[in-house]
């Protein structure tokens, strides 16, 4: 699964300005609710239900917050490069810089754990990382994020 399918560049947030967790996966609520059409407050509270289970905070500065939602049509992916890292309660307890947000519908189980899988892959790369925290540019970001799929095919 391709990440250019997930995400648009209109879905790139490169400086997000937060002050917390919650305050994140508010403003990723409200960026998906746009793309989605879906209510912000029910986006926020599937995101939040998803984090009371367990950090999506993943290590490194990364988190991959995720839920599945009534009324997605398609997976969506959002991505958030923080000007300032955040804590996130993540796995190795470092603060979070790099965000990206996936909705799928209810039925996309296997779709689902496919695209998050394929992030994964993509922000455990390095050089890949360190491209992301070095540019500030959203077009930058979306060609990073999205000509991936030719050099690390899944």
């Amino acid at each position: 699964m391709a990440l250019a399918g997930l995400l648009q560049q209109d879905a790139i947030f490169p400086t997000l300005r937060v002050q917390s967790k919650k305050q994140l996966l508010q403003e990723l609520a409200i960026k998906a609710s746009k793309l989605t059409g879906l209510p912000e407050r029910e986006i926020f509270d599937v995101i939040l239900q998803r984090e009371r289970l367990g950090s999506t905070g993943v290590g490194n500065g990364i988190a991959i917050p995720h839920g599945k939602l009534p009324g997605v049509t398609a997976i969506v992916g959002i991505f958030a490069r923080l000007e300032t890292p955040v804590d996130f309660e993540a796995l190795d307890d470092q603060p979070v810089d790099l965000v990206f947000l996936l909705l799928a519908p209810e039925g996309a189980g296997a779709d689902h754990l496919k695209a998050l899988s394929r992030i994964a892959r993509v922000l455990r790369d390095p050089d890949m990382v360190a491209r992301l925290r070095g540019t500030e540019s959203a077009s930058a970001i979306y060609t990073f994020l999205s000509d991936d799929q030719t050099s690390n095919a899944a």
